[in-house]
């Protein structure tokens, strides 16, 4: 028995022994493969650190620019219009020009310290303007820094941005364009010994990890550093493992990175506020926000405020909590004292002035929001939607703010106007407004609505039959064919056209007839009967492939109603297909956009001239001739009340049935203007093209800088005498002679006594002076009416409507 027990306690003994020898090597298995797992987390959170800090750190979206204003010599700028541009563009009157930003009035002088811009393929230097006003343009301008040419560039106005998904946006500044002070204060403030810890205070970090496991006080106790990592790397909660991994990589940024760049990261990374569901980041972004004004243009206390803004942008709202806002930034400036980074003098300066922020957020809901919804539908048809919102690409429209704002207010102010004749009907009256520039389809303001935009633009969206907007269609289309000449007598009369169904019989507006009437006659007044005579003539087919040439993609219906405009077309639509008659027969494509440039400077697109031959030009003069005989004595003839007669405007208005929309579209000769009016629910308005879109576009002309009509007389087209109710050629000294251009090719032979004796002396006369611009004799109108009296078919007369122009 002792002998077993011996064994069986021998052998216990040995077991025991064996087991502690295993706990070492157990121990150490574990401690070797915690250190390889925690080195493997660290080496893939400095991966992620590398990754991130060294590629493309931020999602920047596309910022949409309105065209720069150009200023040289002889500019067609006058004093007003420069300094609302400057007011649009941040500059502040001063009594001196030391800053970028500031001007300087000096009688009929203005002295500009410009801040430069970089195009991407050209750069603008910052310097001093020196511009002198007289007879409404820019007189004489000088410059400290020569342009080979002569010619410099105000920065232009940014309209807008095309944001990412999760709705951040910023501006990217350099560290060595940040001001000092602005450092100052925020190392002062938020991270005194930033230049000198390796990522994290030991003190700090302790003291919130205690108080947040001790369930605390939450507590920061967070560098800069720390900061920075917490809002570029990680989530926002509030748990130990996300300050133990806020401090690790905090010293791992710290290893392989130096100060300033840490620090320019944090500058463009830390959250400064709220624009509606915009987050503002960064301190390039924060400055245009709050102050309306450039980084560099700040003083100290507006500086200081914006570093305030860090412990609590909604808790120090400057118009939300104007005191706390305030006190908070007169705390930095205590504390940029203290480090001795101002001196006593500096702080009590600084801490006297007002906070100095902008009325509301300078960066709010876009001014021209029609105009910047066409922007983005064009670049969203060339572009990927992460192109556009992360990519930092820079957008350079055609938009002329000037312009545009003075349109957006008339075109308001008229509207409210007939708004007011008939409050019950027109309540909600509604329309948009389209200018170009015809010669290279350049897109300089766009108006979609009287109130706020909702995301239907009108200028596109809104479809609405355009009524006699495509008379002239016709009327090109019988002067292409050699057969019709202005002075052709065309029958305005009763017609009756079988359709499926029954037949279509349409009438006049003034429910008359006009009997044999010269084609001009007819434009003039939009004879509904005419139209669809001469029409029905050339055919459905001739009219739509017309109308396409002229770019109408919508549908067009193939039956004869489409003569008076039973056709749907947006606004935009209709100035593509005016852009053809404004140029004398070429089409250039509506643009909106100059060009598109990378972060990195690059030219990703430039949309360069395009031009189209859509119609031969002397048919093209001829029709001119007659749009502007629709300003001069027909149904735009109002225009004239405003507008100089030395325009020599052409243009055409339009009216639906039941008068449900109204349209006027025309043009001098640098702007092509296109209105629609109506109601959205498409009700009845009772307004006629010219009581109701006319006096806008009248208003909306008047706001701009016009030229006259200056189409080029081709070699084939001569100017002419020719007899109303003969259609033969005539003289000067005839009755019922009128003056008009004709196709060379297609002259009409003389006829008469008084045309055969008058015609060789009135070809001499007109050959010496033919005009370079489509006109008419003043007598014109008494011309026609001789002619007509004459005519016994010719017994209805025009009615002509309170406005003094003639209702169609």
């Amino acid at each position: 028995m002792i002998t077993g027990f011996m064994s069986d306690s021998l052998s216990l003994f040995m077991k025991s022994q064996r087991g502690l020898g295993l706990f070492p090597l157990i121990f150490c298995i574990v401690v070797i493969a915690g250190f390889l797992a925690f080195s493997t987390y660290v080496i893939h959170i400095d991966s992620v650190i590398r990754k991130k800090f060294e590629g493309q750190r931020w999602d920047i979206p596309a910022k949409v620019y309105a065209r720069p204003l150009e200023v040289y010599n002889q500019a067609p700028v006058n004093e007003p219009d420069f300094l609302q541009e400057l007011g649009m563009l941040g500059y502040k009157k001063a009594d001196g020009y030391t800053q970028p930003g500031s001007y300087v009035l000096n009688g009929n002088s203005v002295y500009v310290h410009t801040r430069g811009f970089d195009f991407g393929d050209s750069n603008e230097p910052e310097q001093v303007l020196h511009i002198t006003f007289g007879d409404d343009q820019m007189q004489d301008v000088r410059t400290t820094k020569p342009s080979s040419t002569g010619m410099t560039r105000l920065e232009p106005l940014l309209i807008g941005g095309i944001y990412p998904q999760h709705n951040e946006d910023r501006v990217l500044i350099k560290l060595k364009n940040v001001p000092k002070p602005l450092i100052n204060a925020l190392v002062s403030t938020e991270d005194r010994n930033f230049y000198e810890h390796h990522g994290i205070s030991i003190r700090g970090t302790a003291r919130a990890i205690v108080s947040n496991i001790t369930g605390g006080k939450r507590q920061g106790g967070s560098t800069l550093t720390q900061q920075l990592v917490k809002n570029f790397y990680l989530s926002p909660e509030k748990t130990l493992k996300r300050k133990v991994n806020e401090a690790l990589m905090s010293i791992l940024l710290e290893m392989h990175y130096n100060k300033d760049e840490i620090l320019e990261a944090y500058l463009n990374e830390v959250h400064l506020g709220q624009n509606g569901n915009y987050s503002i980041n960064g301190y390039g972004l924060a400055s245009q926000f709050y102050f309306g004004l450039p980084l560099g243009e700040l003083n100290i206390a507006q500086q200081a405020y914006l570093v305030g803004l860090v412990q609590g942008p909604s808790l120090y709202n400057p118009w939300r909590n104007p005191e706390g806002a305030k006190n908070r930034r007169d705390t930095v400036l205590h504390n940029m004292l203290v480090m001795g980074y101002l001196t006593q003098a500096q702080y009590e300066q600084e801490s006297a002035r007002p906070l100095g922020v902008v009325a509301k957020p300078a960066l709010g809901p876009t001014r021209f929001p029609d105009f910047m919804d066409i922007v983005r539908r064009q670049l969203r048809s060339e572009y990927q939607e992460s192109d556009l919102t992360n990519q930092g690409l820079r957008i350079f429209t055609t938009l002329d703010p000037i312009a545009q704002t003075k349109v957006q207010n008339s075109f308001k102010d008229t509207v409210d106007n007939l708004s007011k004749r008939n409050p019950r009907v027109l309540a909600d009256l509604q329309g948009a407004v389209l200018i170009q520039r015809p010669d290279n389809g350049e897109l300089v303001a766009a108006v979609g609505s009287t109130q706020n935009f909702t995301g239907f633009n009108r200028t596109i969206d809104a479809k609405r039959q355009v009524g006699s907007l495509l008379k002239p269609v016709i009327y090109l289309s019988a002067i292409e064919s050699g057969r019709y000449n202005w002075a052709s007598a065309i029958q305005d009369n009763s017609i009756s056209i079988p359709t499926q169904g029954k037949a279509w019989t349409p009438k006049n507006y003034d429910g008359g007839e006009h009997g044999m009437v010269p084609m001009v006659q007819a434009l003039q007044h939009s004879y509904n009967l005419a139209a669809v005579r001469l029409g029905q003539e050339f055919g459905i087919p001739t009219f739509t492939n017309q109308l396409r040439k002229f770019g109408v993609t919508s549908d067009i219906p193939s039956y004869p109603s489409v003569f008076l405009g039973a056709v749907n077309l947006s606004p935009m639509e209709v100035l593509g297909l005016y852009n053809n008659f404004a140029t004398g027969g070429f089409k250039y494509p509506t643009k909106a956009i100059r060009s598109v440039i990378d972060q990195n400077g690059r030219t990703l697109n430039r949309y360069g001239l395009e031009v189209q031959q859509t119609v031969d030009p002397a048919a093209a003069y001829v029709l001119n001739y007659g749009l502007q005989q629709v300003m001069n004595n027909g149904t735009g003839k109002a225009a004239y009340s405003s507008l100089p007669s030395s325009l020599k405007l052409a243009g055409k208005s339009g009216t639906t049935n039941d008068t449900r929309d109204s349209w006027f579209a025309g043009y001098s000769g640098n702007y092509l203007t296109v209105v629609w009016l109506g109601l959205d629910n498409n009700k009845v308005t009772g307004l006629t093209g010219s009581s109701g879109a006319l006096p806008v576009w009248i208003n909306v002309m008047k706001q701009l800088r016009q030229q006259p009509v200056n189409i080029k007389q081709p070699n084939n087209v001569q100017w002419q005498w020719v007899d109303t109710r003969s259609g033969r050629l005539s003289g000067a000294n005839c009755s019922g002679a009128m003056y008009i251009p004709l196709l060379a090719d297609h002259l009409p032979e003389p006829g008469g006594s008084c045309g055969f004796s008058n015609h060789q002396a009135s070809t001499d006369e007109a050959s010496a002076s033919a005009p370079a611009t489509t006109t008419s004799p003043d007598n014109l109108e008494n011309l026609i009416r001789e002619s007509n009296n004459s005519d016994s078919n010719s017994n209805t007369p025009t009615r002509i409507i309170s406005s003094g122009s003639y209702e169609q």
